[in-house]
């Protein structure tokens, strides 16, 4: 019997990625919750599985040969599972290429961008005195997040799915659409993408995988006191290389995986 695979998540666009994947392949998984906020993606044993301080990451217990494996980054994660199960990456080259273009299109392009946009119209405010040194950024990415949008609903115009076929390319892209209102996007301006995004939003698997990562992030929202977020704050944006080294020191002592 397969055991279930270990998802070292939090509720992000870059977390519900996996969620998606996993319930959509109908694998079994368990949440390891990474409280992002809290720091725990710079303790050590989070760092054994994923070098960069960021989840998500797995453990595959049935990995090849039957020997564990641990992944991290969510686009290598996705192609992994779908080597896997054989679900949503298609196996003949012509296919697979276009598949991995719009995977690769999310992570080098909408993800962080969008997450770009979010820190400094969502968070900055909250950090910097001045409006004035925000406005410049503010605008760049917001308008960056704008032109991907736009170009999302080019290529989804005639079609239902980023590739033609459901895949993970749709997977990756869809939690990053989700709050379109905080990057000041009207999706009204989008109509292939708008009806995408109603299309996304129905599946069964996907969603199962939301409505988990809210009540995760109800529960942490609730044992959270008020004084913790300037500190979350400096733990998600404070972070240098003398960070990793020390996370790194204490890592290199634990036996991988």
């Amino acid at each position: 019997m397969a055991r279930p695979i270990e998802v070292f998540f939090w509720p992000t666009p870059n977390g519900h990625k996996i969620t998606i994947d996993l319930e959509e392949m109908m694998l079994d998984y368990v949440l390891r919750p990474v409280n992002i906020g809290a720091g725990d993606q710079f303790k050590p044993d989070f760092m054994r599985i994923s070098p960069n301080n960021r989840m998500p990451a797995i453990i595959d217990p049935d990995g090849p040969g039957g020997e564990a494996v641990s992944v991290f980054e969510s686009g290598a994660i996705l192609q992994y599972l779908g080597r896997k199960s054989g679900k949503f990456y298609p196996a003949g080259e012509r296919q697979r290429v276009e598949v991995e273009e719009w995977l690769f299109w999310q992570v080098a392009s909408l993800g962080p961008m969008s997450g770009q946009a979010g820190h400094f119209k969502n968070y900055a405010p909250k950090l910097v005195d001045d409006p004035a040194k925000l406005e410049y950024a503010q605008r760049r990415y917001l308008n960056e997040v704008n032109r991907l949008y736009g170009v999302l609903n080019h290529r989804l115009a005639g079609r239902e799915y980023l590739a033609g076929e459901y895949s993970i390319a749709d997977m990756a892209a869809w939690p990053w659409t989700r709050n379109y209102v905080s990057y000041d996007q009207n999706l009204d301006a989008f109509p292939h993408l708008k009806a995408w995004h109603e299309r996304m939003k129905e599946r069964p698997a996907v969603r199962r995988a939301i409505d988990k990562g809210a009540a995760l992030r109800a529960k942490a929202l609730a044992e959270q006191p008020p004084e913790e977020l300037a500190r979350a704050a400096r733990i998600l944006f404070g972070q240098t290389a003398a960070s990793v080294d020390d996370a790194a020191k204490q890592a290199s002592a634990i036996k991988p995986i």
